[in-house]
């Protein structure tokens, strides 16, 4: 378990100096990222400490017993238990890891999610906005990194667009097909004293097929002769496992082929 301090140093005429959180913040954005993750529920996340994000680990630790803090040996062992406490509990899994080397340890697990179809949110520590483009120590471009991997990609570049990029990061991560989103903060926006009030979590976007679709499926299935149904894939909740059953064994009659990674789906036996 990560043991959280109150104490952090900072740079200041030259030279360290420290002070508690309470006394050189007020409503910054390592309060807002804090405040976010708290009012979406989360209940434990998993993390590399890395300074990049302090101010973060800093805000977890006032909201007292509140949000678990896993500390984790090393960014893919984070991103991976992210990805299986969300395909465990269908709410997003939250990794925490600093920049450069940080995330790219972190992008297997990120990959995993996007494949299993599992709900994540992966927050970043970026290099400073002044030094950003400028080569700046491990600093990476996250938009195009995780673009190929990820459901969603973004970073934020004021303080005060936090509360709403991590509400857009949750509901990307939860509507439609669930998966991974990615945000990275530059670690000055942070430390900084924001003014944006604090909005309430978008809403989860559901889909359903119409009913002239559904009245072309049952057409094509009744013209039929020998109807197959493939399924497979994570994310899988109980309820729809009854139904897939329920469909399968109901009017049409069909075969059901489950692919290796969604076995749990229905009651056969993996074939070679």
């Amino acid at each position: 378990m990560w043991r959280k301090s109150r104490i952090s140093l900072f740079y200041r005429g030259g030279k360290y100096a420290t002070l508690t959180a309470m006394e050189k913040r007020v409503n910054t954005g390592g309060m807002a990222v804090a405040r976010s993750l708290q009012r979406h529920r989360v209940e434990v996340v998993f993390c590399v400490p890395g300074e990049s994000y302090l101010d973060i680990l800093d805000a977890l630790y006032g909201l007292g017993d509140d949000i678990t803090v896993v500390q984790c040996r090393h960014e893919h062992g984070a991103a991976n238990m992210a990805e299986a406490y969300g395909k465990l509990t269908g709410k997003p899994g939250v990794c925490l890891v600093t920049r450069g080397p940080g995330a790219c340890n972190a992008a297997i697990g990120v990959h995993t999610a996007f494949q299993d179809s599992t709900p994540l949110v992966l927050i970043i520590g970026q290099v400073a906005r002044p030094h950003l483009g400028r080569e700046a120590f491990q600093e990476v471009d996250y938009r195009k990194m995780f673009a190929p991997l990820a459901k969603w990609v973004d970073q934020a570049d004021h303080g005060d667009e936090i509360p709403e990029m991590l509400n857009r990061a949750f509901q990307a991560a939860l509507s439609g097909r669930p998966g991974p989103a990615v945000l990275a903060f530059p670690e000055d926006i942070l430390g900084e004293n924001i003014s944006s009030s604090d909005p309430e979590p978008l809403e989860v976007a559901s889909f359903r097929p119409d009913t002239a679709a559904m009245e072309r499926l049952s057409g094509m299935l009744n013209e039929a002769k020998r109807p197959v149904m493939m399924v497979g894939g994570g994310g899988w909740s109980a309820r729809a496992r009854e139904d897939i059953a329920a469909f399968a064994d109901g009017d049409f009659e069909l075969d059901l082929i489950v692919e290796e990674v969604g076995l749990g789906l229905a009651d056969v036996e993996a074939q070679p």
